[in-house]
């Protein structure tokens, strides 16, 4: 879906502006880049959209240096989101679920 493309490489551009000089900066950005998301979802109002953007963040949350790991509010964002997903995954057809169940246990 071009839409949903369109909001991952936002997000992307996003992700890639963060100042990580301060762990406080990158909390900022990362609950910014989040409420982003969730306005794209809140405009798409489809169930795909929003899990396969919010996988995505996920994703991105993920792969990011330093490591979110290393911050209490982040893993809470992290854990908060991938809980979001699971409740998500189970209004969706089966088909769908299956896919998108395999794309979220890449993330734990």
């Amino acid at each position: 879906d071009a839409y949903i493309e369109n909001v991952k490489s936002e997000i992307d551009t996003q992700f890639a502006a963060i100042n990580t000089s301060s762990m406080y900066f990158v909390k900022k950005s990362v609950r910014k880049i989040l409420s982003t998301v969730k306005k794209h979802i809140r405009y798409s109002q489809q169930k795909e959209t929003e899990i396969a953007l919010l996988i995505y963040f996920c994703a991105k949350l993920k792969r990011q240096k330093p490591s979110y790991k290393s911050n209490t509010v982040l893993v809470n964002t992290y854990n908060t989101q991938l809980k979001l997903i699971n409740k998500k995954l189970l209004l969706l057809d089966e088909d769908l679920q299956f896919d998108y169940a395999r794309e979220l246990e890449a993330l734990h």
